[in-house]
């Protein structure tokens, strides 16, 4: 099966899950138990493999709980991270899901007994809560228990029809493919914009490619606002093949995003001890100061929201924006994140961020900001994408490249805001790698790597240019449009009107003869 068939088989059977709760549960809440689901039976199944250990005399579904020692519990809890009996993995639950009528209060005391697990243990912290948002005793599941578990037995069902062997052994990213279309077809219904907490695919691989580029190993990856984790996993698939040392950071305000970036961490097979989420807001409680300098930084942190800022006089003395001598506005923390992230970035890396557009032209502090980035020669790129890339908005995205290992004081300007293909709901960016018929990505990559000058797409401009331009850092300043209008030949328009007004004064001439001779004729009569 290819990845797009399995794509598509995944989105019909998530439908149908849909379809067999509808009119019971909201879709944006519905989100949470098809996900949560899809990470229960991850987790049972990775963990019965690894119990079992390649024997297959062993089928560890199969053993009574009471041959579990407590030797056993405690090695796999310190490896996996948590412990699931037999009894408790998610194939031996949806066997007896039909007729089984204490459903929802078995699984609630299941998934304590899995976060409970890890009580005392160092991945005691990566465990605790996953399963927050999974509340199988809501009444947004149903008024009666009878409901409750019906619903909750056809979430399972459904979850356990999804035949794509190993997680691992998958084509496409089961666990990020499903939450972008539970996105796409819940967030506009749900009221809710989806894009705060998601960046697609094919945008987080390009964030990914650019944070990374030509480093061949990194100590780690960070993302100041994690959201669900996957631009971090996009760049650890970017990465396959290369060293990351110390594994995988990120910080996110949002309980359940948060709740969602640790699930996608064990889904993607990433062990509790190669990574650290933290909840929290980054800009005023952020984490990870002593785990500082990262090699790669990502990040899509949320458009022009509103920080405390200058309320907290202490801001302004602290280490990640002191030094550029003023804060972000109260009202747009956009600089805020990218303060943060450069404070954050290795002399070696690279950070790739998302940014709304009017960062880089409005005037004031965010002017001061970008002068002090250019003063110190910390930008190295600034990408401008096509409109509605993203869920939960249209708006056209840049992306801000910044390093402290420039070699020289240009600062590169990419126009890519050309470059998409129209889906149905989304714009999308092509990911063909052929030499001659290269993808969207590809074409970004390749000149961000060259810092060639391409007419009405990129352009590397001097420090000084940007000065005169009182540092205004918008693509359209110094990549031109390509004229898209019909190129008008004056010459040509003028030759044809003196043709067409010489035939227009013979037609008259032979008009008033034909006129002249009627008019003999009838004088003769």
């Amino acid at each position: 099966m290819t990845s797009s068939q399995q794509r598509a088989a995944l989105q019909r059977q998530i439908w149908q899950i849909a379809n067999d709760v509808r009119g019971a549960v909201d879709g944006w809440d519905f989100k949470q138990y098809v996900l949560g689901t899809l990470f229960y039976r991850f987790i049972s199944e990775n963990f019965a493999t690894y119990i079992e250990g390649g024997d297959d005399s062993i089928d560890y579904a199969k053993l009574d709980d009471a041959v579990i020692t407590p030797e056993i519990k405690d090695d796999a809890i310190k490896t996996k991270g948590y412990f699931i009996y037999p009894s408790q993995l998610f194939a031996t639950i949806v066997a007896s899901a039909n007729t089984n009528e204490s459903l929802n209060t078995d699984l609630a005391g299941i998934f304590s007994a899995i976060e409970s697990s890890a009580n005392g243990y160092p991945s005691e912290q990566d465990i605790k809560g996953l399963f927050a948002d999974f509340d199988t005793t809501s009444n947004r599941l149903g008024n009666t228990v009878k409901d409750k578990n019906a619903r909750l037995a056809d979430v399972l069902k459904g979850v356990a029809k999804l035949e794509f062997g190993d997680f691992e052994d998958s084509k496409i990213d089961l666990f990020g493919d499903a939450y972008e279309f539970l996105i796409s077809n819940y967030a506009a219904t749900a009221g809710k914009s989806g894009g705060e907490f998601f960046t697609p695919q094919h945008v987080s691989k390009l964030i990914a490619q650019l944070a990374m580029h030509k480093q061949t190993s990194v100590n780690k990856i960070y993302d100041p606002a994690c959201g669900s984790g996957s631009l971090l996993l996009q760049a650890k698939r970017q990465f396959d093949d290369h060293i990351i040392e110390d594994g995988f950071f990120g910080q996110e305000i949002n309980h359940t995003t948060y709740n969602l970036a640790r699930m996608n961490m064990f889904l993607h097979n990433v062990n509790y001890d190669k990574f650290d989420i933290q909840l929290g807001n980054t800009l005023t409680e952020p984490h990870f100061g002593d785990e500082k300098p990262f090699d790669a930084i990502v990040s899509n942190p949320p458009y022009s929201v509103k920080w405390i800022g200058s309320d907290d006089p202490t801001l302004i003395n602290d280490d990640r924006f002191a030094p550029a001598g003023v804060l972000a506005p109260k009202s747009k923390a956009d600089f805020a994140f990218v303060l943060h992230a450069l404070s954050y970035l290795s002399a070696k890396g690279r950070a790739a961020i998302v940014c709304f557009p009017g960062i880089f032209y409005r005037g004031g502090a965010e002017q001061k900001i970008r002068q002090y980035l250019v003063d110190n020669n910390y930008v190295e790129t600034v990408i401008s994408l096509a409109p509605n890339l993203f869920f939960g908005t249209t708006i056209a995205v840049n992306i801000l490249v910044l390093s402290k290992h420039k070699t020289d004081t240009r600062t590169q300007f990419i126009d890519a805001s050309g470059l998409f293909r129209k889906e149905t709901n989304n714009n999308v960016l092509t990911d063909n790698d052929d030499e001659k018929n290269p993808g969207h990505i590809q074409q970004i990559m390749r000149v961000f790597d060259s810092k060639a000058d391409i007419d009405h797409f990129a352009k590397a401009v001097s420090f000084d240019a940007i000065v005169a331009n009182d540092y205004n850092l918008s693509v359209s300043s110094y990549v031109e449009a390509r004229d898209n209008r019909e190129v008008v030949d004056i010459a040509q328009i003028n030759t044809e009107l003196k043709t067409t007004v010489a035939k227009i004064d013979q037609l008259r001439k032979d008009i008033d003869a034909i006129v002249a001779e009627i008019e003999g004729e009838e004088l003769e009569a």
